[in-house]
């Protein structure tokens, strides 16, 4: 099942393990058992902490498998085979369960054990899907952290009749007790934030105490790492607040032009960013959003939306950009009931079914040509009339056989049964007719929109929302800078998103040393 050099690395791995593993598979004489069991005797040869055991039991999933260790109380299980991307959730699950300590802070671990149950949560997942481990390695580790709390990561393309049954459109989806929870990603804190009411309120009393920074960073995407980075090594006090750290990275799979990095995956960057930026002294503010920008004698204000305010000195916006909607009726309704904007992670579960795909630049052909080899048939619909996309992608795309391509087509409608999509309508734009596409899923891949709207009327915005910035990164405010895609700085790629968030840290820096110094004391006559 696993290659050597794959072993060889495990079993490096599993040296940090302390305790006992316990491992129950339930497994009958189906393909995928036997995968199972190949997996799991593979284990079993990287440690000899671990221990197999076998059940059939009609009442639980097949193929499954539990993680305990004896004299423990935990409830952990995986529903198929995490291979994929999930295979680091399978390691780490198995260290954390071995008693190798958790990498988040004492204050989360505490409030994670403080929760009360029984919380019974379910995560479905695809192989496929870059951002489903965050949310199956968050709740592995609180399982192992609190006997109250039940997880059971499942294989949505391994349990098909399942994700029919509950409705399951898009991944990671988490279930609670049974109810749906929670869509996308997410990490600890943000689940612990949803479950724990109080917790927004006890941070938002904490941030209000902090001392003005003399360099403070909206958003924690590649332009905000660097910028951090940067003030960090200026020796000035440096914050950043973000939402979640990464931004749009997070959401990436390949990354094949990273200069000097042949290849890299998104999740991966992020995690090396946060590990660089941590290196230094900053202080990462996560799950806040920013509300409210204003500048005053005393400086600059950052208003949360929890409530909360920070000062600073000098502000470098770095909020990055999300998915474009195509704003038609439906669109919303629909969301995560056949809507995706993710063929990497939700494309499994189409397997076999009618899609389309809107947008035909580079990113909607790509997404029409990976769903090719899954789903039976791709529509991409382009509102010009032709792609835009590069010579060598068009030319896959029109090599499928399961591919229709519509130009010159404005999509104005996604229809649905009430509970997911069923089709949606578009208008022909050179002879204004209508039509209807009957279809189960829908990937909408046209562009991105700079996440600005909390700076309207504040600092002054281009007409596409982007934030106005010179060739030092400075906006029309004193001491505030931009830098990434939110700004209008050309061509949105990450290594020039760093460079200029690396370009908004110096500027902040020259701006404060050009600020007039106090006048010294005079001394008493």
């Amino acid at each position: 099942m696993l290659d050597a050099d794959l072993k060889a690395q495990l079993k490096t791995y599993l040296e940090r393990v302390t305790r006992p593993i316990e491992i129950v598979a339930n497994v009958d004489d189906s393909e995928g058992s036997r995968d199972l069991r190949g997996l799991l005797e593979d284990l079993v040869s990287c440690s000899d902490r671990i221990r197999v055991t076998e059940q059939s039991d009609p009442a639980v999933r097949t193929p499954s498998f539990a993680l305990n260790s004896p004299g423990e109380d935990i409830h952990l299980r995986f529903g198929g085979l995490p291979l994929g991307h999930e295979f680091t959730s399978l390691v780490l699950a198995l260290l954390q369960v071995g008693g190798y300590p958790p990498k988040v802070s004492d204050e989360v671990i505490e409030q994670v054990r403080s929760l009360k149950g029984p919380l019974r949560f379910e995560t479905f997942f695809s192989l496929s899907c870059q951002n489903c481990p965050d949310v199956v390695q968050a709740l592995n580790l609180m399982a192992v952290l609190n006997p109250d709390i039940e997880h059971v990561a499942i294989d949505g393309a391994l349990f098909q009749d399942e994700v029919e049954r509950r409705q399951v459109m898009a991944v990671p989806s988490v279930f609670l007790n049974g109810e749906p929870f929670a869509s996308g990603r997410m990490g600890v804190e943000e689940i612990v934030a949803k479950l724990d009411t109080g917790a927004s309120a006890r941070e938002a009393a904490k941030l209000n105490d902090k001392a003005p920074y003399d360099v403070l960073i909206v958003g924690g995407g590649p332009a905000g790492a660097a910028a951090a980075i940067y003030a960090a090594r200026k020796g000035i006090r440096t914050g950043v607040v973000a939402e979640r750290f990464g931004g749009q990275v997070a959401d990436t799979l390949g990354i094949e032009n990273f200069i000097s990095v042949k290849e890299t995956e998104g999740p991966k960057l992020v995690a090396a960013l946060e590990e660089h930026v941590r290196q230094y002294d900053v202080d990462v503010m996560k799950l806040q959003r920013a509300a409210a920008l204003t500048s005053g004698a005393e400086g600059l204000e950052l208003t949360l939306e929890s409530g909360a305010t920070l000062k600073a000195k000098s502000l470098v916006i770095a909020t990055g950009a999300r998915w474009r909607q195509m704003n038609v009726p439906g669109e919303d309704e629909y969301r995560n009931k056949g809507v995706a904007y993710c063929p990497h992670c939700d494309g499994p579960l189409f397997k076999g079914k009618r899609v389309a795909v809107i947008g035909g630049g580079n990113s909607g052909v790509e997404a029409a040509i990976d769903l090719a080899g899954i789903v039976s048939h791709v529509t991409l619909i382009e509102f010009d009339h032709q792609l835009r996309a590069d010579a060598v992608l068009q030319r896959k795309l029109n090599s499928l056989p399961n591919v229709t391509v519509i130009t010159a087509a404005q999509t104005t409608e996604v229809l649905g049964d009430g509970q997911r999509v069923n089709g949606l309508q578009y208008t022909d734009r050179k002879s204004g007719d209508s039509h209807q596409v009957a279809l189960e899923g829908i990937f909408v891949q046209i562009g991105l929109l700079p996440n600005s709207d909390w700076l309207k009327g504040t600092v002054e915005l281009s007409s596409r929302g982007e934030v106005v910035v010179d060739a030092r990164g400075q906006t029309s405010i004193p001491g505030v800078f931009a830098a990434g895609d939110v700004t209008t700085a050309p061509y949105k790629q990450i290594i020039i998103a760093m460079g200029e968030g690396s370009k908004a840290a110096l500027s902040a820096f020259d701006h404060l040393i050009r600020q007039a110094a106090p006048e010294p004391a005079r001394k008493a006559a």
